[in-house]
């Protein structure tokens, strides 16, 4: 039993919509009234990508897709926040029903490299499943918009996350600025043209037009192989920890 092939953009704006697993309810059959209700949501009687965010008990929900996957009202299974071990356990269990996770989804950015560590990123290219990176920009931290200067503005929630590590984020902030500067571009573009680098597919909020355009700088913005290994030293010197409050250890 096999399914078209997932097909996955260079870059994923943060407005594209699919389905999503939520908060289980208390129902028969909680994965499938979800489906129903994003389906009533969207306006359609099936979903490209179902992604399954909460990776805390892979066995108990990820049965709960087949059905789903066999009527065809879901196309697709992608999993976030789940480690190896947890990609490696859904993959099973799809698999004996002749199905598979087709995506993976993770925090992923030069500040927050744990899915490369824990051997994600190479699992997900021996497989052909695409990566999906969230939080490329850090909540704005990575931009180049804010500095020790400039600060996040206070009383948000990104302030009291990144407005103390700023300092630290400085000389790679500017030297982001700088790559940027001699291609036309800015830090922010540099940042997502390393997680094309990468390999990944990162997923970019868009509130403004011009956003769009940064993202089609981003993705024709090739980094050499030098580059890339100096902004990962300077995000490593930076040593801060972005890891959210959701995140288990990869």
């Amino acid at each position: 039993m096999t399914s078209k092939a997932l097909t996955v953009p260079a870059v994923a704006l943060g407005t594209w919509a699919w389905g999503d697993s939520g908060e289980a309810g208390d129902g028969d059959d909680p994965v499938a009234d979800m489906l129903e209700q994003s389906l009533d949501r969207l306006g359609t009687d099936h979903v490209d990508l179902f992604w399954i965010h909460n990776p805390a008990d892979v066995a108990r929900w990820t049965p709960s897709l087949i059905p789903l996957l066999k009527s065809g009202k879901v196309k697709h299974v992608g999993v976030s926040n789940h480690n190896l071990k947890e990609i490696a356990l859904a993959d099973q269990i799809l698999g004996e029903a002749g199905f598979r996770v087709e995506a993976v989804q993770n925090h992923y950015s030069l500040l927050h490299r744990s899915s490369e560590h824990a051997g994600i990123l190479d699992h997900c290219r021996e497989h052909d499943v695409p990566f999906f990176a969230y939080m490329v920009l850090e909540q704005g931290a990575l931009t180049g918009r804010y500095s020790p200067a400039h600060p996040l503005p206070e009383g948000s929630n990104r302030a009291a996350v990144y407005n103390g590590i700023l300092p630290r984020l400085q000389a790679l902030t500017d030297r982001m600025g700088a790559i940027g500067k001699d291609r036309g571009a800015s830090a922010a573009e540099v940042a997502i043209a390393w997680a094309v680098a990468k390999g990944t597919t990162p997923i970019v909020g868009v509130t403004k037009a011009d956003h769009i355009d940064g993202v089609v700088r981003a993705r024709g913005i090739e980094l050499a192989d030098e580059e890339i290994a100096e902004l990962e030293a300077l995000a490593d010197a930076a040593d801060v920890d972005t890891r959210g409050w959701w995140e288990n250890e990869m």
